[in-house]
């Protein structure tokens, strides 16, 4: 498939940016500070784009398997991402997701129940990337995560409304703005009351 306006990106820059509501943070843990994707958000950019999962896109599940590393478990997944663009099917699109099955804590052996289901999510989630999906949170985090599904740490809100108290000019605002806004620009919060009046100063000067 080839669009005739030569629109490569148009997948990409549909689904790249993240709305601040689709992204979880984590409290606990290794990843503690971090934040997960919502996999319904995932869903639902897909749908938006696409049309409904089963007619505008599709996946299949190739292979599911276990694999033991001393006292642990863990589940993978291996799934083809299809979607369809002018009635026409695309290649399959490959994602692999793992999660852990069983693992040995402090009280004991835990055997998680839903560690393939997990594993599917995981795995769409990779190959959804490979379109586009969530792109900007792939991209600021660079690849630093296992599976590259965790954004960077939550700033401190003390250092966002520092930043604006620094910013000189509108183009330093809007950098500031861009950096905080996914995790502190709702409408009402204490970031976005002081963004009005960041630019209120700015304007004055």
């Amino acid at each position: 498939m080839k669009d005739s306006n030569n629109n490569n990106l148009r997948h990409y820059d549909a689904m790249r940016s993240v709305p601040k509501e689709a992204l979880k943070p984590i409290s606990g843990g290794r990843l503690s500070g971090m934040s997960n994707i919502s996999p319904v958000w995932r869903i639902k950019a897909m749908t938006q784009e696409f049309g409904p999962v089963g007619f505008g896109w599709k996946y299949v599940i190739v292979k599911q398997w276990t694999e033991a590393y001393g006292d642990q478990v863990k589940a993978f997944v291996q799934v083809d991402l299809y979607v369809k663009e002018n009635d026409e099917w695309s290649e399959p699109i490959p994602g692999t997701g793992g999660s852990s099955m069983v693992e040995k804590e402090r009280s004991g052996i835990h055997v998680n129940d839903e560690a393939y289901k997990m594993a599917l999510t995981d795995a769409l989630s990779v190959a959804m990337k490979s379109l586009g999906v969530a792109a900007d949170v792939y991209f600021n985090n660079d690849g630093d995560s296992k599976y590259n599904q965790y954004t960077q740490p939550v700033p401190p809100i003390e250092e966002a409304l520092a930043a604006l108290d620094e910013a000189k000019n509108n183009d330093e605002y809007q950098a500031v703005w861009v950096k905080y806004a996914v995790w502190y620009g709702q409408e009402g919060s204490d970031f976005y009351k002081k963004a009005i009046e960041t630019v209120k100063r700015i304007s004055a000067q």
